[in-house]
């Protein structure tokens, strides 16, 4: 459009939707427009001319309609109600989350694929102001139909081991899961979490931790091992065994034991006496933390 005159040229673009606006020289920090300003949820875009720009003193610009953009304030209602909540946006009490909230957050979750095939969510289950804190993978066939944790084969060897602690479910005893919801294949079988939808639940499990506050957490299996320490995936079970870790959560430093999960000692039952050996340490770990000797031989079986 170089040829064109200025009075034509104003004339398409006014029949084009384009507004003319134009720099003043003797005021270079004042623009006002030539035309009618554009509608206040127009969303603009400012593109300069160059090649007026080095012709004349009186600088272009022309200020487009997007209708494809709208302004960021404008959401419309059925994206609003499709969008999940923020997982992480509380981490302790004191920041204000409450179980309330947590469980209503993770009701209303919609953040990975495994939302689409659950049958209930399961956060965990027991004393929410327990010293123990067990924590699974995450929930099976009949724990996604219970909403319960362990609540199989798996969570009755659970329950066992604890006893032998001299501990049980719901008394001074936490347990939940890295993820809230069931993972399946495509046979509606079992599996792992991908790595993609432990860190995607993290945040809920954190949130709980903020809220129990226990003083000590036993990771049942690799998985959970791996998501709550933040190591590599290629790392080994019996690597991260006979150690005492330390979990990190803001003001907290929680010690952490690694164990096998039930489900693998159901498979593999010569891993209990190990196991155990792993319930001794976390033991003795909680005696040191409370001032109180276990009291458990670790020849117990």
């Amino acid at each position: 459009m170089s040829g064109m005159d200025e009075q034509t040229r104003t004339r398409y673009l006014k029949a084009m939707g384009i507004t003319r606006w134009t720099l003043r020289v003797d005021d270079p920090g004042t623009v006002e427009p030539e035309e009618t300003p554009m509608p206040a949820r127009a969303s603009a875009v400012s593109v300069p001319a160059p090649e007026r720009m080095a012709q004349s003193p009186e600088h272009t610009v022309s200020m487009v309609k997007s209708p494809e953009i709208l302004p960021d304030s404008v959401v419309p209602p059925d994206v609003l109600q499709d969008m999940p909540p923020e997982a992480g946006r509380v981490t302790s009490p004191q920041g204000g989350d409450s179980w309330e909230i947590l469980l209503e957050d993770i009701g209303a979750c919609r953040r990975c694929d495994l939302c689409k095939t659950r049958n209930r969510i399961v956060p965990g289950t027991g004393d929410r102001h327990a010293d123990w804190l067990f924590i699974g993978e995450g929930p099976g066939r009949q724990e996604n139909l219970q909403g319960e944790p362990f609540v199989g084969r798996a969570g009755k060897l659970l329950d066992a081991m604890m006893a032998a602690m001299r501990i049980k479910r719901g008394d001074n005893v936490y347990i939940a899961n890295i993820v809230k919801c069931r993972a399946s294949d495509g046979a509606d079988k079992d599996r792992q979490p991908t790595e993609e939808e432990a860190a995607t639940c993290m945040p809920y499990l954190e949130r709980q931790i903020a809220l129990i506050r226990p003083a000590i957490i036993v990771a049942l299996g690799k998985t959970a091992a791996v998501a709550l320490l933040n190591t590599d995936r290629e790392v080994s079970l019996a690597s991260l065994r006979n150690r005492e870790h330390v979990y990190r959560l803001g003001d907290m430093r929680i010690p952490l034991v690694v164990t096998y999960h039930p489900s693998y000692l159901l498979r593999t039952p010569g891993g209990k006496k190990q196991a155990w050996q792993d319930l001794c340490s976390a033991m003795e770990i909680y005696g040191r933390e409370k001032g109180a000797p276990s009291g458990i031989s670790r020849a117990a079986s």
